[in-house]
């Protein structure tokens, strides 16, 4: 079994809703990251060449990566701000917003429970 994601405060992230051997002593309530990333003009002109002659857009994931990471990040301190040792059941999701889908949001929720 993989181990689950842990930050720097010792916070616990999971997707599944349960942690095998660690039962859920409290829950503290739904916790939330969002982060919104805007596309960048250059970005997306290698992107698209790459696109056309193949290959993958390392600058578009690198950025996709980023937000994911500072998304389970703001999870985190939530959780923390309400006593949690974990956050269970997360789940990530990814959309595209603003005019002509000039944005990117990525989003992380779940459950902040004491284990």
């Amino acid at each position: 079994m993989a181990s689950p994601w842990k930050d720097a405060r010792g916070i616990i992230v999971s997707t599944t809703p349960t942690l095998e051997g660690r039962p859920i002593q409290e829950y503290c309530g739904i916790v939330t990251g969002e982060v919104i990333v805007g596309a960048n003009l250059f970005r997306d002109l290698f992107a698209g060449i790459r696109d056309i002659v193949g290959g993958r857009a390392g600058s578009y994931e690198q950025v996709l990566s980023r937000a994911r990471t500072e998304a389970i990040q703001e999870l985190q301190a939530e959780a923390a701000a309400m006593g949690a040792n974990a956050v269970v059941a997360v789940d990530l999701d990814y959309e595209v917003i603003g005019a002509n889908g000039s944005m990117l949001m990525v989003s992380a929720s779940g459950t902040a429970v004491r284990i």
